[in-house]
């Protein structure tokens, strides 16, 4: 079963880099293009009907004919669930009327590797179908595209694969959108001059207020500063999460009420958000999740404060491709306890082998077990913490 399988996800990009939800799949302990067996895909079926929380996004999963009429689909929400099928799959009349139900309830059904030949030639499937597959070197690609927006077409074309940035800003550009399953391994280039704009250098001035236990009178001064900054913590503070029944309009009151070490990781939240250098959705949602997870797996194994830390071990990792900015400089310009330090440059100390097990959970072919193990979690733990994760992030709003 799936207690011993970990969880991999690749984000599903729209052209703007927003995260429109995620494929799931199980991690390969090493590189290999062979199919997920059945067996592999009816274990993540029940892992998501039993496990997977709600605003996720869509979620996409690969699946067999042999699927198409088990029980596990009847426990996931089909109007958020895309099965994936190859082409060989769905030639056949019976699987097609299997199709065609799946439909009618509700659920997305796409096509791998689809031929543009195969597609024109079958009017029935492409009737049916609400999505296509393809990789980003697929000869037809323009073809396939041109298709699907016919008048008489259903369907919309997906990327399967972007290697790199490189890929999806060409496929960004014919309005395509992908999974980049490398997110956060994949290069981009950064910030040449290292500087930083005006609104980053103010959240970093509040940051080492807040660490310096400032006055409330100081803090309501310096956010004055930026009405941007402002409007956003009011918004925030007057979220239905927080349940304050009249609406708070004083900055200063909206400091008080909020606290010191909430201001100061809602601060972080907002500093990974301000990049003057071609700012990445994806990139920021990857930044939130990575935070998240490391908070969760350390929930019951850490004391509280610990557990915090970690949100921002997490969240950090990512903030110099945020920023465009080296580490060292990010770290210069933040106030960290020495164990989050020792995570985010070298992975060591007492947080850094969470941060190991969130990257490691990243990639499709890795060894999250070994870095679990190391952790004494089982997999059920660690795949629990990442759709929680995975939720807590889609719903961020900053």
């Amino acid at each position: 079963m799936f207690e011993t399988k970990y969880l991999v996800r690749a984000p599903l990009l729209d052209p703007r880099q927003n995260v429109l939800g995620y494929k799931l799949g199980w991690q390969k302990k090493e590189k290999s293009d062979a199919p997920s067996s059945e067996a592999d895909l009816r274990q993540l079926l029940a892992f998501v009907g039993e496990h997977a929380a709600d605003g996720l996004g869509l979620l996409y999963m690969d699946a067999v004919p042999a699927l198409l009429s088990t029980e596990a689909l009847k426990t996931i929400s089909p109007a958020t669930t895309v099965l994936v099928l190859k082409q060989g799959d769905l030639l056949g009349a019976r699987h097609l009327t299997f199709v065609a139900s799946l439909i009618e309830r509700g659920f997305g059904v796409a096509l791998r590797d689809a031929e543009l030949g195969c597609l024109i030639s079958n009017p029935a499937l492409l009737s049916i179908v609400t999505q296509v597959e393809v990789a980003p070197d697929h000869p037809d690609l323009a073809a396939i595209s041109r298709l699907s927006q016919h008048s008489d077409s259903s369907f919309s074309v997906i990327v399967r694969q972007f290697p790199g940035w490189r890929e999806f800003d060409a496929c960004a550009a014919l309005g395509l959108t992908g999974f980049f399953p490398n997110l956060c391994l994949a290069a981009r280039e950064s910030n040449p001059h290292g500087e930083l704009g005006p609104q980053t250098a103010l959240i970093l001035k509040l940051m080492k207020m807040v660490q310096d236990n400032a006055d409330v009178r100081e803090l309501e001064r310096v956010l004055k500063h930026d009405a941007t900054i402002s409007y956003k913590l009011f918004r925030y503070i007057n979220s239905a999460g927080f349940g304050i029944e009249v609406e708070i309009e004083s900055l200063r009151l909206a400091v008080a009420m909020l606290g010191y070490r909430p201001l100061f990781r809602w601060l972080s939240l907002l500093l990974a958000a301000t990049s003057s250098t071609g700012f990445s959705p994806a990139l920021m949602q990857a930044a939130i999740v990575r935070g998240r997870f490391a908070e969760l797996l350390g929930r019951g194994t850490l004391p509280k404060s610990e557990a915090e830390n970690l949100f921002f071990v997490g969240m950090f990792s990512l903030l110099d491709r945020l920023l465009g900015i080296p580490m060292q400089e990010v770290l210069s310009r933040i106030l960290l306890p020495e164990a989050v330090v020792q995570a985010l440059l070298a992975r060591e100390g007492a947080y850094g082998p969470f941060l190991a097990l969130v990257e490691a959970c990243e990639q499709e072919e890795g060894c999250s077990a070994l870095h679990a193990d190391a952790l004494f979690m089982t997999a059920v733990d660690v795949n629990q913490a990442h759709v929680s994760a995975l939720a807590w992030a889609q719903n961020i709003k900053l």
